[in-house]
């Protein structure tokens, strides 16, 4: 993985994925460069980062609006992607209720829009119902006949939608001719940050609630909709093939076997962590009052004597490298998944690439096999 922050994994994590997702590299290294010194300086470096990345943001969004004066409405677009994904970089990594984050992110959801509305590409915005309200989703449906096969992903811990569409693996499916609805559900992206849904270990509920949606729209064939997940996706996903029996296939990009377990080994030893004020941020997408209620709740995050119940096929991948999610958790999750009729399990070697977590040094590799492996069955 490039390592630009020396010392500072989450830092240069996250720059990694924004290269992955879109970025440039040039534009990224030259708004980050100045950054280096501070990346040990906690909360200060933290919002300093954010004023680095907002900064960018803002200046290529400035370029889309001279775009659009001039009639160019394609570079605009274009432009406004790039923003949105400068925007997202610096907002995740804030603590919780730290103003500015509130309103970075709004530009992220802004410049993501009117890329939609300028863009002329195979995306739109919708709403899942589910428990009397909704959460958003992004629909991209590629073109061909219909009714054609798709994919629901799941996001991680703090992912969102807009990196999902940014990401490799919405190309690499739409080549193959696999639609993808990138969801934002409770816990996630504009569902926690703008609308205060928070997650449930029971991801079946909402699962269940993007199908009975799927079904309404008569361009995806319902008999060929799988599940993704990456990072806590990982979870998420597993869990919803257990019990969702519409599913048609099952992918978990990251083995995410046992989360409770993990954040036990967070609490005795704590490690290089996902994003900053780490426990905050847990007790903020599980909606719990304290540590202690958290520590408490987090072992009902595990996918023992649940992936048993996966009885469609399902892959199982993870980066030799990951510094996250324990290497043995892959494999306990494709050892348990006895019920599968057909299973596999793939570790991303340095030979090949995406040894992190996610992928975050190189999406391509898990994208590229994904795909292949969904497209087989798909």
């Amino acid at each position: 993985m490039f390592e630009l922050f020396p010392g500072n994994y989450v830092w240069n994590l996250s720059l990694n994925i924004a290269l992955n997702t879109g970025g440039q590299f040039n534009e990224v290294i030259d708004a980050c460069r100045p950054l280096v010194p501070l990346a040990a300086s906690g909360d200060a470096g933290t919002e300093a980062y954010l004023r680095a990345w907002e900064e960018l943001g803002d200046r290529i969004a400035g370029f889309a609006e001279k775009d659009l004066e001039n009639g160019h409405r394609l570079s605009a677009a274009t432009k406004f992607l790039r923003a949105s994904t400068y925007y997202i970089t610096g907002e995740r990594m804030q603590r919780v209720g730290y103003a500015p984050r509130t309103e970075v992110y709004r530009k992220a959801i802004d410049t993501f829009d009117r890329f939609i509305e300028h863009g002329n590409e195979p995306v739109q915005r919708v709403e899942i119902p589910f428990d009397g309200g909704s959460f958003p989703a992004l629909l991209s449906l590629v073109p061909g006949a219909r009714p054609g096969p798709l994919m629901i992903q799941f996001n991680g811990l703090d992912s969102t939608k807009e990196q999902m569409w940014s990401s490799p693996l919405r190309t690499e499916l739409a080549r193959r001719g696999i639609s993808l609805l990138m969801v934002d559900h409770p816990g996630t992206g504009e569902a926690l940050r703008l609308r205060g849904m928070t997650a449930i270990p029971e991801s079946e509920r909402w699962a269940a609630a993007c199908l009975d949606y799927l079904e309404t729209r008569e361009e995806v064939d319902i008999r060929r909709v799988g599940i993704l997940g990456w990072s806590l996706g990982g979870y998420y996903a597993p869990r919803a093939a257990a019990f969702e029996k519409r599913l048609a296939l099952c992918v978990a990009w990251g083995a995410n076997y046992n989360w409770g377990e993990l954040q036990r080994r967070r609490a005795e030893r704590e490690g290089e962590n996902p994003v900053p004020h780490y426990w905050e941020h847990v007790q903020w997408v599980w909606g719990k009052d304290s540590f202690e209620d958290f520590m408490a709740f987090a072992p009902r995050v595990s996918l023992e004597g649940v992936v048993e119940n996966i009885t469609v096929p399902s892959l199982t991948t993870h980066g030799s490298g990951d510094r996250q999610i324990p290497l043995e958790y892959a494999y306990a999750q494709y050892e348990g998944s006895t019920n599968s009729p057909d299973r596999e399990l793939h570790i991303f070697t340095p030979e090949e690439g995406g040894i992190e977590h996610v992928g975050g040094d190189n999406m391509l590799p898990a994208a590229s096999l994904i795909s292949d492996w969904v497209a087989d069955r798909l």
